[in-house]
């Protein structure tokens, strides 16, 4: 997607704060920050990191400084294996107005040697809000590929499809019951942009967050439903 365009989506859409969270790749995050600079919008800097459970987890965070030590960390643990462009198609590096700059040529569509726990801690040690993602998908989530969210991890929230709603999550899944639940954070086209999870918060950060999914301070987190 090109950034202008996910900037102007998301206005379109009464949104206000999204994450650029491309798959084990940060290349694209700032040309969306700074395609937004002058827009009421807030793109907070992340990744969608798989795992080497093959589990898919967001990693938010609230600068790109904190972003590209995970990147690196994350570039040390890929398989060294060359994208193959026939197979796998292009890894376009954009600038902020969509104009190509370059390619990735690191084989991003493969797990990590991260482990699940090892990435968690990673993420919490930078300051970084860590979300399992579509943990009710067979492909990549965590409740098929682990079989139990890890109870000594302080995970703040669970991601879930948009085709299930969190009522029949948490019947199907009851090992989620314990955790505060987002809805459809997976945007891959222009048209998936929804805009149902809303927090009351004070500012756009990390902190702020995770706050509201534990409401503290008067911080709140609900998912407006999309059915």
């Amino acid at each position: 997607m090109i950034p202008p365009l996910i900037v102007q989506t998301a206005i379109e859409n009464g949104i206000n704060l999204i994450a650029i969270t491309d798959h084990n790749a940060s290349d694209n995050v700032t040309a969306v920050i700074k395609a937004a600079e002058h827009e009421d919008l807030t793109v907070l800097p992340g990744m969608e990191l798989q795992t080497q459970e093959d589990v898919h987890v967001l990693c938010l965070f609230d600068t790109m400084d904190q972003l590209d030590e995970l990147q690196t960390l994350v570039n040390i643990n890929l398989p060294d294996i060359k994208n193959n462009i026939d197979v796998f198609g292009e890894q376009f590096i954009v600038d902020q107005s969509g104009e190509f700059v370059g390619r990735n040529e690191q084989l991003l569509i493969t797990a990590t040697r991260l482990s699940f726990e090892q990435t968690f801690q990673v993420v919490t040690n930078l300051g970084g809000l860590f979300i399992p993602a579509h943990v009710n998908r067979q492909v990549f989530g965590l409740i098929t590929h682990l079989g139990f969210v890890p109870p000594d991890l302080a995970i703040d929230a669970l991601e879930i499809s948009r085709h299930i709603t969190p009522e029949e999550a948490r019947k199907e899944f009851p090992q989620i019951n314990a955790y505060r639940l987002i809805q459809s954070g997976d945007v891959h086209f222009l048209d998936d942009f929804l805009g149902v999870n809303q927090f009351l918060i004070e500012k756009p950060t990390i902190s702020e967050l995770k706050r509201a999914f534990r409401d503290e301070a008067d911080r709140k987190f609900s998912i407006q439903s999309h059915f």
